[in-house]
């Protein structure tokens, strides 16, 4: 029987990608360069830079937040998705994209309206899903939405 391959998950405090057994996700691994601990069961805000280093490098989907601060749907859609990480990570990162500061990843995603929730797995989207929405229904919304990806 042989052992599954690494994981690679990019550090949110350093931007270090780090190699971590998929059996140890759960036991809150830290960042081998920075030694601060690789999820925090909160949302991460991210620029394009940062963003594209979690997209070319972790292997954990990432589940995307774009929104934007006038937007009053955004705002009360917020206390929903940092609650979501909570229960969602370390099976996925939550990241946060200010459209207002990050327009060019904004159009790059083709984003026209928000708040806009979009799922990213292997480098690529799998799914989208515009609109507000609750704990509940983010957290069943990014599992069915993985689990439809995986074919299963």
């Amino acid at each position: 029987m042989s052992t599954p391959d690494p994981l690679h998950l990019v550090c949110p405090h350093c931007l270090a990608t780090n190699r971590v057994a998929a059996q140890h996700l759960h036991s809150a691994p830290d960042c081998g360069k920075c030694h601060r601990p690789l999820f925090t069961a909160h949302p991460l805000a991210v620029d394009e830079a940062s963003f594209d280093k979690h997209l070319a490098r972790s292997d954990v989907p990432l589940l995307v937040d774009f929104w934007a601060p006038w937007c009053g749907p955004c705002r009360m859609m917020a206390p929903a998705f940092e609650a979501a990480a909570a229960q969602l990570e370390p099976q996925m990162r939550l990241l946060k994209v200010n459209t207002e500061e990050q327009q060019a990843l904004a159009a790059r995603f083709q984003i026209r309206s928000i708040p806009t929730l979009a799922l990213f797995h292997h480098g690529r989207e799998v799914a989208r899903q515009p609109g507000a929405m609750r704990q509940a229904d983010i957290v069943r919304w990014a599992h069915a939405a993985l689990a439809g990806q995986r074919g299963g």
